[in-house]
């Protein structure tokens, strides 16, 4: 057997690799469609209840005028895109909408800002909403932008499980997408919150005119992080009027599903959420996606300030598919 033939069959097995290089990656990437996917549902099964999926809930706490330049963001304050701006919601809005959704069947619930990076007074009142969510019993989780190692802390202190910081692309692709910030300055995020205990919430986005190469070295560069992801969200890109990408051309329905299925077989215990971009789905490309091994999704008709699947399509699909939330 030869060594690349050992390694897949690792992974095939549920072992954890960060070696990955691009060649094997884009050989998994590339190969037949319904190999691809049987390879994929048998890593799936192999760590993995293939009939249960985390349902999660995502609002934005506080809306617009964002000081980064990410071309497909209708938040950043760069671009015309009509949205209305709203200031920090109080921590009692917050915690009230949590326990909405724990009632609606969510067991996570993520509160995502419209910031840089957090500072000063916003900071502690994002801390004590994290606080309330976690009293409700609920897994918490955040995506605020850029971290030092205090506020991580801080954030862990606070009862933070998760925090989501996407890479989006490629690193060749990512000057493309976002000038504000660079692709280390992701990294070194990440880094932070790994080392402040917290659990990782890191992928990418298909369509942001990225090629399938870069399509492949997103997936590794996650692949190969000192752990792996814990959540890896692949989201597909929601035009927006208004920012530089509102007329990117739509990826091909199989190259998305291709992400998702690669990303489950070279990262086989982490969580594969199929994210932004489900409410344009058709139920036989979700179910494909499911079939590929995306276990997570969002609950709730918006997804910060984009529309997602209704909560009533989510039930009547998973009814359809014997699917049940964890």
């Amino acid at each position: 057997m030869s060594t690349q033939a050992a390694r897949t069959m690792e992974a095939e097995n549920g072992g954890l690799r960060h070696d990955w290089t691009a060649e094997e990656v884009g050989a998994i990437f590339g190969q037949p469609f319904m190999d691809l996917i049987f390879q994929a549902q048998t890593v799936h099964r192999a760590n993995f209840d293939p009939n249960r999926i985390q349902v999660s809930k995502l609002i934005s706490i506080k809306t617009g005028s964002c000081p980064e330049d990410c071309s497909y963001c209708p938040q950043s304050a760069h671009y015309a895109t009509g949205l209305e701006k709203e200031k920090l919601m109080a921590v009692e809005e917050v915690v009230e909408a949590a326990a909405q959704a724990k009632a609606e069947g969510a067991s996570r619930f993520c509160m995502g800002a419209a910031w840089r990076g957090p500072k000063g007074d916003d900071f502690e009142v994002a801390v004590a909403m994290i606080e309330g969510v976690k009293a409700l019993g609920m897994e918490t989780c955040a995506t605020f932008g850029l971290l030092d190692k205090w506020q991580a802390s801080r954030l862990k202190e606070a009862g933070l499980d998760y925090y989501n910081h996407n890479i989006d692309t490629s690193p060749e692709h990512y000057g493309e997408v976002i000038t504000t910030r660079t692709f280390q300055d992701r990294l070194d995020t990440l880094d932070v919150v790994r080392d402040a205990g917290l659990h990782v919430c890191s992928g990418g986005i298909i369509g942001l005119g990225e090629t399938t190469t870069d399509r492949v070295k997103m997936l590794l560069t996650l692949a190969n992080m000192p752990k792996h992801p814990d959540s890896v969200p692949i989201n597909l890109l929601i035009p927006i009027a208004g920012t530089p990408l509102a007329d990117a051309e739509k990826p091909d329905a199989f190259d998305f599903i291709r992400t998702i299925a690669t990303a489950r077989i070279i990262m086989p215990k982490s969580f594969v959420r199929l994210s932004a971009g489900r409410e344009g789905m058709s139920e036989e490309m979700q179910t494909l996606c499911f079939l590929a091994g995306a276990n997570s999704i969002f609950c709730g008709q918006k997804l910060l300030t984009a529309k997602n699947a209704a909560p009533g399509q989510d039930k009547s699909l998973f009814g359809r598919l014997g699917l049940s939330p964890m």
